[in-house]
């Protein structure tokens, strides 16, 4: 049995926010103007991967399960749903200022009376409210205060009678959205961990009180899954479960899906039992019932609400940062993204040997009747081995190269990202082979060096 081959992982936090930026996966936002702090751009490598993430989880949630339906709700909505969910009033985190260098911290983040900085003073906390607020119609004026949601939930919720009449579910089911939410955080940090524009997807499953426990473990088996679907290693990712001095206010039970960043274990997706506060809430403010009626069983109730909660931006970091790898070489190393092909941005290269001998034009008619299916890219620019470096990095399974063997017999050479062995195969079997990739893609055993170089 072959060694598990050693890579310098875990990766620095700073070599893959340049390797995103090369590579064209993320960029600052409004960089030409000296980029909007906590504001990120997905380029086109990026925005291929959050487009699998987002596919991947709707699959999952919406057309795996007979009883889940899909919403998209409006970013802007009225006040008085911020108003019933408590963020007008409670969706604050205390801030404190450094009289000295200026700079701004969540109080619950310094653990002394002194700027972490540059050691001056600190101001007495005070709370920032982190909804942004906005004005709807031509006048400015308190009638017209609007705000950017600060999650997709609410949308969900407010939409519970709709969705029962329309589609005429019954209890237990879902709601599922994916969509944009905006918060003004005090502090954010750690690349796109914890920005102001963020992606939501979160799914909101009703039931009746009394089956709250069953199907909060099912859904916490459900979502465990799903990471791993993604091809996320087991070791990296944790449960858990908030303590008394840790739940929300809306929560009986709640439990995180924590991933080792290279700056520590986080939070990648909640799943919490809401139990009925956000119903009752909307019921109380919209003086609407917002019961459901059992025809079955003759009963009416408030449902709970089995809540998950994940958002597209960390799980696109939690697979970079699993995916990121740098193998020692004799000259540079090597650094490759393993991440499953599921969600690669590019499933397979098509190369020409060389630009003669008919090799380019052979190449290109293969890269064309592959990209009616997968998303692949045409490359001919360097030597061979400066382009395999370069689909490395970009977490490409595959390169195809066409060579005078081609035209022979009809095969090229089919160079695999993670172990680097190159296989002659039939110009008609690609398409097979990369399905069987993205189906049952299994990712090779490496050691992690410098382990020590996490942070807990």
């Amino acid at each position: 049995m072959a060694k598990p081959k050693k890579n310098k992982a875990p990766v620095k936090m700073e070599k893959l926010m340049s390797l995103c930026k090369r590579r064209g996966f993320i960029f600052l936002s409004s960089e030409i103007y000296g980029g909007q702090s906590a504001f990120w751009d997905f380029g086109p490598l990026g925005v291929e991967i959050k487009k699998n993430i987002k596919e991947l989880w709707w699959k999952s949630m919406v057309h795996e399960n007979e009883n889940i339906e899909g919403l998209d709700a409006s970013i802007i909505m009225h006040p008085r749903v911020w108003e019933a969910s408590g963020h007008v009033a409670g969706f604050n985190d205390p801030m404190v200022d450094c009289k000295e260098c200026k700079k701004r911290f969540r109080a619950d983040d310094i653990e002394s009376e002194r700027c972490p900085d540059c050691g001056g003073e600190l101001t007495s906390p005070r709370q920032f409210n982190l909804m942004f607020k906005t004005h709807v119609g031509p006048v400015e004026d308190s009638a017209s205060i609007a705000y950017l949601r600060p999650e997709t939930a609410q949308g969900i919720y407010v939409n519970f009678l709709n969705v029962v009449n329309s589609s005429r579910q019954k209890v237990p089911f879902g709601i599922a959205q994916t969509g944009k939410a905006f918060r003004n955080e005090i502090t954010p940090g750690n690349f796109i961990f914890r920005s102001r524009e963020f992606e939501q997807m979160e799914m909101q499953f009703f039931v009746k009180p009394d089956t709250a426990d069953y199907w909060m473990d099912y859904w916490k088996k459900q979502r465990w899954d799903f990471h791993i679907r993604l091809g996320i290693r087991s070791e990296r990712i944790r449960w858990h479960e908030h303590g008394p001095g840790e739940l929300a206010h809306y929560a009986k039970t709640a439990f995180d899906i924590e991933y080792r960043f290279p700056f520590g274990w986080a939070e990648l997706e909640g799943i919490h039992n809401r139990t009925d506060f956000d119903l009752k809430m909307h019921t109380e403010f919209s003086h609407k019932d917002m019961s459901y009626f059992d025809q079955e069983n003759n009963e009416r109730f408030i449902p709970y609400i089995i809540e998950t909660s994940a958002g597209c931006d960390r799980t696109m970091l939690e697979i970079l940062a699993d995916a990121y790898e740098e193998e020692p070489g004799e000259k540079e190393n090597r650094v490759v993204m393993r991440m499953s092909p599921l969600v690669a941005p590019i499933k397979a290269a098509v190369f020409p040997l060389v630009r003669r001998d008919g090799m380019p034009e052979q190449a290109r008619e293969i890269y064309l009747e592959l990209k009616n299916e997968f998303p692949v890219f045409y490359d001919e620019s360097g030597t061979v081995g400066r382009r395999y470096r370069r689909m490395d990095e970009a977490g490409t399974p595959y390169c195809i190269t066409v060579d005078s063997q081609t035209k022979e017999d009809d095969t090229v050479t089919v160079r695999d990202r993670d172990t680097m062995e190159q296989v002659r195969v039939k110009t008609g079997d690609l398409k097979n082979m990369i399905r069987d990739s993205i189906e049952n893609y299994k990712r090779p055993e490496t050691v992690d060096i410098f382990e020590e170089t996490y942070v807990e």
